[in-house]
């Protein structure tokens, strides 16, 4: 227990990260597959989907999202914009994280009882695969942040890594070296958020 509760307290949101990863490309993809495997979902459904960015298509999808975002911001918020993107370019990549709307929607249809839940159960198991993920770069000493641009960035994001039309976006994960590690967060008292009876 005391482990995996260790490693959970090595994940922070590092926002000050570089391209030094600790880890090859190729290791870092085997983590993310591996945590894939293993992540719960309802009814088994397996419908979160992943991409995988490094080197230049990582930098493209940081462009693609700088020039969104600016798009839509007033010209006073242009550099506070660029430089904070700048950031999570200068990382050594990023993951996006789907969810596959054909399969929600296929279960939708087969139960029927259930429709108004499947697309909040397919968020929870993003999220947890989401944490499963960065908990696991977290012990490789990589670290990342979650960042959530979508819906603005949708649509140039499909068109230039030819998503499929089913895949929904949830988040962007850049992740890279530790730059420094954060100082702990604040935590608010357990008990006024924690509840047990039956003790």
């Amino acid at each position: 227990m005391k482990k995996i509760l260790n490693l959970f307290a090595l994940r922070h949101s590092f926002y000050n990260i570089n391209k030094n990863c600790p880890i090859e490309p190729s290791e870092i993809t085997d983590i993310i597959a591996k945590c894939m495997e293993l992540y719960p979902s309802a009814f088994n459904s397996q419908s979160a989907r992943l991409l995988i960015l490094f080197g230049a298509e990582h930098s493209h999808l940081w462009n693609l999202v700088k020039d969104a975002v600016i798009s839509v911001s007033p010209p006073e918020k242009h550099s506070g914009v660029a430089d904070k993107i700048a950031g999570f370019a200068n990382g050594c990549g990023t993951i996006l994280f789907f969810t596959d709307t054909s399969v929600t929607d296929k279960l939708k249809a087969q139960f029927p009882l259930y429709a108004d839940n499947f697309d909040n159960w397919a968020y929870q198991g993003n999220a947890i695969l989401q944490f499963m993920i960065w908990s696991a770069l977290a012990e490789q000493s990589i670290g990342a942040n979650l960042q959530h641009y979508n819906p603005l960035i949708d649509e140039p994001v499909t068109k230039a890594f030819n998503i499929p039309s089913t895949w929904k976006l949830v988040a962007q994960m850049p992740f890279g070296g530790i730059g420094f590690v954060p100082q702990p967060h604040q935590v608010e008292k357990l008990t006024d958020k924690f509840i047990v009876y039956g003790l």
